[in-house]
């Protein structure tokens, strides 16, 4: 069998070390490099001192190192054709072209899509001008409380790290936000369009999906945890907390959700261009009914911390299968178990943030096995393993903060409530100078069963 060398393009945090440390039990499975990495990825393989967004030198890598397979698994490249460039170099590789991801870099693409296609998502006008954008806000009729259907939500319509959505319950609120985001630029050049639709009530759920462009295998439905602080307070950040599967969720829901949302989307997408790789919408389950909030081209981080966890398919297989449109060919199993992925993040984010903090209670190259930086030192528990995000190792041959999402601490159990269990007892093991977290992961999902 001949071991494949591998390289995965991301944004170096606890996705990319996830999808790498499942990569890593494949029997098919060679050298792994990554572009970005962090420490952990570092004990996986090779991290290289290459960024995602820089293609030819990427593409020069891949020719050059012989690389069999490359999983372009972040927003950033996608949105830049990484996959287009790397095709046109007959390289082969995973991940939807520059076109079909575009379902996830421009919000005013995806909601013109989903109403196209009579797919359920919220009211929205969408505007490339400020000035029509504010007189907009200021006809509506006053807006309410937060729980108001008068209340409502603006969007950049580019890629913004996923923070680019703000609530608003004033007029006052609405027009500093279009200011901020059309004029001051705070998200760059993803707001030189917004979205502005009404704002949704009910729970949050993510839905993942693989796709070959032809077919497609659903994942169970999970739960991010967006916001910074507890009961969903504070700022919005890149995700802090993951459950799955979603003890609340029925086979009746599912199928809803498949056949109003999923079937017709990944139809209408393949019929424009086959969408290859991961399909990501996340949902509002509505007294309406499952409502569409935006589509994503790849793995949620945290997301796929979970998803890691519970696949039981070699995940080698279904990247190869999904590339040669054989989807259907393959098996996708997931384990009889729930996970959950809490995460340890730096002091002031999603704000600023001091850098170089020493990590401890978890393993610092204490030996050559693939998995040592995944253990915590105080625990043998095969249930537990810890993703890397925001880490290096610096001169001093230390583990230290390098981001704002540091750590994922993973945990699988029999009940979602023994896997948020042990996470959190593995959590009080370890410790970094301003390290914050929710301790409430998990805790609206199990409200919900009660």
């Amino acid at each position: 069998m001949k071991k494949q060398k591998i390289l995965i393009i991301g944004a170096g945090g606890g996705r990319e070390h996830a999808i790498g440390w499942k990569i890593a039990q494949s029997p098919r499975a060679g050298k792994l490099f990554f572009a970005r990495g962090n420490a952990g990825t570092a004990e996986l393989g090779t991290n290289l001192e290459i960024k995602e967004r820089e293609i030819s030198k990427l593409i020069d890598f891949a020719k050059n190192e012989k690389i069999d397979l490359t999983l372009v698994v972040a927003d950033e490249p996608l949105a830049l054709g990484v996959v287009d460039e790397f095709k046109k170099n007959n390289l082969r590789v995973w991940g939807p072209t520059k076109v079909a991801a575009q379902i996830e870099w421009s919000k005013a693409y995806s909601k013109n899509f989903m109403r196209k296609h009579n797919l359920p998502t919220a009211r929205f006008e969408i505007f490339s001008n400020f000035e029509k954008a504010k007189a907009y806000l200021e006809a509506r009729p006053p807006l309410g409380g937060l729980a108001s259907k008068s209340s409502l939500v603006i969007k950049a319509s580019g890629l913004a790290l996923g923070k680019g959505v703000v609530i608003v319950k004033t007029l006052s609120e609405s027009l500093q936000t279009l200011e901020e985001m059309m004029i001051k630029k705070v998200f760059g050049g993803a707001g030189n369009e917004v979205v502005i639709e009404e704002f949704l009530t009910g729970p949050e759920i993510s839905i993942h999906v693989f796709s070959d462009g032809k077919t497609y295998k659903i994942f169970p439905a999970s739960q991010d945890h967006k916001k910074i602080g507890e009961r969903d307070t504070g700022l919005n950040t890149g995700g802090v907390g993951v459950v799955a599967p979603l003890p609340f969720m029925n086979k009746e829901m599912m199928q809803r959700i498949e056949k109003e949302i999923i079937a017709p989307t990944i139809k209408n997408l393949n019929a424009e261009e086959p969408f290859v790789g991961i399909l990501y919408p996340g949902l509002m389950l509505t007294p309406d009914g499952p409502k569409i909030l935006e589509f994503n081209a790849r793995f949620g981080d945290p997301e796929a911390e979970a998803y890691m966890r519970l696949l039981d398919t070699d995940l080698l297989d279904i990247v190869d299968a999904s590339i040669d449109g054989k989807l259907e060919e393959v098996e996708v199993r997931w384990k009889n178990k729930f996970a959950c992925n809490v995460v340890l993040c730096s002091g002031g984010y999603p704000g600023s943030y001091e850098k170089e903090k020493i990590i401890s209670g978890v393993c610092q190259r204490v030996s050559l096995t693939k998995d040592s930086m995944s253990k915590s030192l105080f625990d043998n528990d095969d249930d537990i393993v810890i993703f890397h995000a925001g880490t290096k190792i610096n001169e001093r041959e230390q583990l230290v903060t390098n981001g704002g999402r540091v750590l994922g601490v993973s945990a699988l159990g029999n009940s979602l409530e023994e896997a948020l269990e042990k996470a959190y007892k593995t959590i009080e093991k370890i410790s970094f100078e301003g390290m914050q977290y929710r301790r409430d992961i998990g805790k609206k999902a199990l409200e919900m069963i009660k």
